[in-house]
């Protein structure tokens, strides 16, 4: 298939997903190392009113952001501040406090113990730490209510307070390490995490419109989180917003881009971390990144503990996959014809992307839709990727 037909065919099968109301509005590129190869985007940034979905609609990412703080992290492992396998209390003292989660007393009440070995930096970045989130974690809603802890998207520095639940390295869970990274950015760095971020990964690769406080610019083209409810109907969140005036700001969740901005990122990741000519990583770097760093553990379905934030949640449920620095790895070709050894992840409101470093391209595709795993958002990002692979 050549370039114009297959985006051609993009831009119908996007364009048919608004018109039959499958999604509000959806934006999606690709690119291989040298720039964008394909760039479109249809339907209402808030269902009801004229503004266009456009590339340069501002989205809340969500654990997109995570991959972000993780290059943060390796930077600064490059620079000798931090170590992948030093005990992270090192850094954020917070972290030798961190317990293990036995169960409950029978006033309801949590039993705990001290994990076996310390939790580091290559635990936090592989969600092998045993941290997980309310959202896959019954338990964990139950310990913040027996404890009074405040959920994590309240911005508050007591959020972070939860147990493992399991010793460091024994598991995969999904959860909020990488929270706990962008903690040890900000004391190896001196900087809060976002002014890091700015000025080490934002302004070398062009991210102008990436940020955890939304500028009245940004505001202006910003996009609504849209909730599927009960009758199918999309209905949009106009009062959600991630904390404008947070403790800490959320290295796991916390941030809002566009799609253009966020190719970017990925083309520096398919690119061995070079970026409008500035080396954001080093190539080595990059490929420890991108490399199987949980040895025989897997990555395993996301069971979900709260199904208006997120369905039970797994990519390609078959096919063999690991986790890098932070990335899925799909160690299988995977259904929409990437090859083995490609890297993607997503963010809970049916944002996600892809990067491909055998063949040389990766995409974005950006909606605003809860639950996560929502079945049309789904669908139709699996389709975007599999049409360049044809």
């Amino acid at each position: 298939m050549d370039a114009a037909a297959r985006a051609d065919g993009i831009d119908a099968a996007l364009s048919n997903a608004v018109r039959d109301g499958l999604v509000p509005g959806v934006a999606a590129a690709v690119t291989d190392r040298s720039g964008t190869i394909y760039e479109g985007a249809f339907g209402s940034r808030v269902l009801g009113r004229p503004e266009a979905m456009t590339p340069d609609s501002v989205v809340w990412l969500a654990s997109m952001t995570k991959a972000i703080t993780a290059v943060a992290a390796m930077q600064l492992v490059e620079r000798g501040r931090l170590h992948l396998d030093e005990a992270a209390s090192v850094m954020v003292p917070d972290l030798g406090a961190v317990q293990v989660l036995e169960g409950f007393d029978d006033e309801g009440m949590p039993r705990t113990r001290p994990p076996r070995r310390p939790v580091t930096l290559r635990h936090l970045l592989t969600h092998t730490a045993g941290f997980a989130d309310e959202i896959w974690a019954a338990d964990i809603t139950r310990f913040r209510v027996a404890r009074d802890v405040p959920p994590l998207i309240s911005g508050l520095d007591a959020a972070l307070a939860t147990p493992l639940l399991f010793d460091p390295g024994d598991e995969w869970r999904y959860g909020i390490g990488i929270d706990w990274a962008g903690k040890m950015i900000e004391a190896a760095s001196g900087q809060c995490l976002g002014h890091y971020l700015e000025e080490h990964v934002f302004g070398p690769i062009g991210m102008g419109s990436t940020a955890f406080r939304l500028t009245s610019d940004m505001r202006s083209r910003l996009a609504a989180v849209h909730q599927r409810e009960a009758a199918d109907v999309l209905a949009p969140q106009l009062e959600f917003e991630i904390p404008q005036d947070p403790e800490f700001e959320m290295g796991g969740g916390g941030l809002y881009s566009t799609a253009r901005d966020y190719l970017g990122f990925v083309r520096m990741i398919l690119d061995g971390g070079r970026a409008a000519g500035a080396q954001v990583l080093a190539p080595e770097t990059v490929h420890a990144m991108s490399r199987n760093a949980i040895g025989r553990t897997r990555v395993r379905a996301m069971r979900s503990a709260n199904p208006g934030y997120s369905l039970d949640a797994e990519f390609f449920p078959g096919v063999d996959k690991t986790w890098g620095l932070s990335f899925q790895i799909n160690e299988q070709p995977a259904p929409t014809g990437r090859p083995a050894g490609g890297l993607m992840w997503a963010g809970l409101a049916n944002t996600y992307f892809w990067i491909d470093r055998t063949s040389g391209i990766a995409g974005v595709f950006m909606t605003q839709i809860l639950p996560f795993a929502d079945p049309a958002a789904l669908r139709l990002y699996y389709d975007f990727e599999r049409a360049f692979y044809a």
